[in-house]
């Protein structure tokens, strides 16, 4: 069953004029809708593209949750599969369900999302006639399974295009998976920075409490252990700094754990998820990344948006964002010694802290605004289909 919406009358849903080509059709598929970093990229990217130039729909191999219904973007047709396992008997029926609607809406580009929707979507999209299937790789692969590599393969030699957001999943895929390099291209992510630029910069030097926070999901790729045990350094040198981690997973048991051993107390706090990111990162005087590996991390381009001086492993996409001493600090991942350093001297050199923070918001708003991404995909998609924009 299709979930249509009404698209509202605004410049995104504004008909073509006469005797002009009709929109580039774009079927975006994904798992389902969640909070997490690619899933909040789709969505953005759907609720702001020119609906002139590209219309967008949205296909869910499962999607049943009420959490992801929450997320469905307004004026796009949704249309949910419930496939819920690869073994289910009814999955010929769900793929069948799933070639009628991009034959009769006359899809132009299947952009697949993830190893599950990249397997299913790129058989489908061949089959149904697509003519454009485009397959998506956001990280470094550190989850992906050798059978996963084999399959991701096999989808390379039938999709036109595979897009990363850094250079450094583009030369992870090519190492991984050895595609043509001219069929891998680079789109970045973007950040809306309306929600940041209201916020005033960290304050400078005071003698009352200051904060040192990360938002990231306590997962064991994001670190957050490591950010414990530096907090344990940094809190021995500095009695009046306190830790907060804003996210949820499976590591929060064991992180709780950790701080109590190493003594900290109330001095590190695990307030979970949290909907309000600009009120967090506005009560930060330094916001950290560690992660064991990144692609292109919307956490680090709000910290940038936010004008919070960062520290942050130099891993992944995060060397591309940030230049080491010019928008932030860089540090080896893993190096709990090295992060309790760079946060110290993020505390102590405020001065230095807040050029840094000002060349980050800088560098944040020149290139990697929401309305900048939204016109690379744009861009891209009418390339694609050999039109001009």
């Amino acid at each position: 069953m299709i979930a249509a919406r009404e698209i509202r009358p605004d410049r995104r849903a504004a008909p073509a004029p006469d005797g002009l080509r009709r929109p580039v059709r774009v079927c975006f598929l994904i798992d389902e809708l969640s909070r997490a970093g690619t899933e909040t990229q789709l969505v953005a990217l759907i609720r702001n593209l020119d609906r002139r130039q590209v219309r967008p729909y949205l296909c869910l191999l499962r999607g049943e949750k009420e959490s992801s219904r929450a997320l469905e973007p307004e004026g796009c047709p949704v249309l949910r599969l419930g496939v819920r396992s690869f073994r289910q008997p009814s999955l010929p029926l769900r793929a069948m369900r799933l070639a009628r609607f991009l034959r009769r809406e006359r899809i132009d580009v299947l952009q697949v999302y993830f190893p599950d929707s990249t397997f299913f979507g790129t058989l489908v999209g061949r089959l149904a006639g697509v003519p454009h299937v485009v397959r998506t790789r956001n990280n470094l692969g550190y989850a992906l399974t050798p059978l996963h590599r084999q399959l991701g393969r096999l989808c390379n030699r039938f999709v036109s295009r595979i897009v990363a957001n850094c250079e450094a999943c583009r030369q992870s895929l090519l190492a991984d998976e050895g595609p043509a390099p001219e069929k891998v291209v680079v789109l970045e992510n973007g950040v809306d920075l309306e929600r940041f630029l209201a916020l005033p910069p960290p304050p400078g030097r005071h003698a009352g409490p200051r904060r040192v926070g990360m938002v990231g999901n306590l997962r064991p790729v994001k670190a957050p252990d490591l950010l414990v045990r530096a907090a344990a350094i940094v809190c021995a040198a500095h009695p009046d700094v306190t830790f907060e981690i804003a996210g949820e997973g499976p590591l929060r048991p064991r992180l709780e754990s950790l701080a109590r051993g190493l003594g900290l107390g109330d001095r590190f706090r695990l307030p979970g998820a949290i909907a309000d990111v600009p009120g967090f990162l506005g009560g930060l005087d330094v916001a950290v990344l560690c992660s064991q590996s990144e692609g292109m991390s919307n956490a680090l381009l709000e910290y940038m948006a936010a004008a919070r001086p960062v520290a942050a492993t130099a891993v992944g996409g995060n060397v591309e964002l940030i230049e080491d001493g010019v928008h932030g600090l860089l540090v080896p991942p893993g190096d709990r010694q090295r992060l309790a350093a760079a946060v110290s001297r993020l505390l102590t050199d405020r001065d230095f802290a807040g050029g840094l923070a000002t060349a980050a918001r800088r560098r944040a708003a020149e290139r990697y605004s929401r309305a900048a991404m939204v016109r690379r995909f744009e861009e891209f998609y009418l390339s694609l289909v050999g039109r001009e924009a």
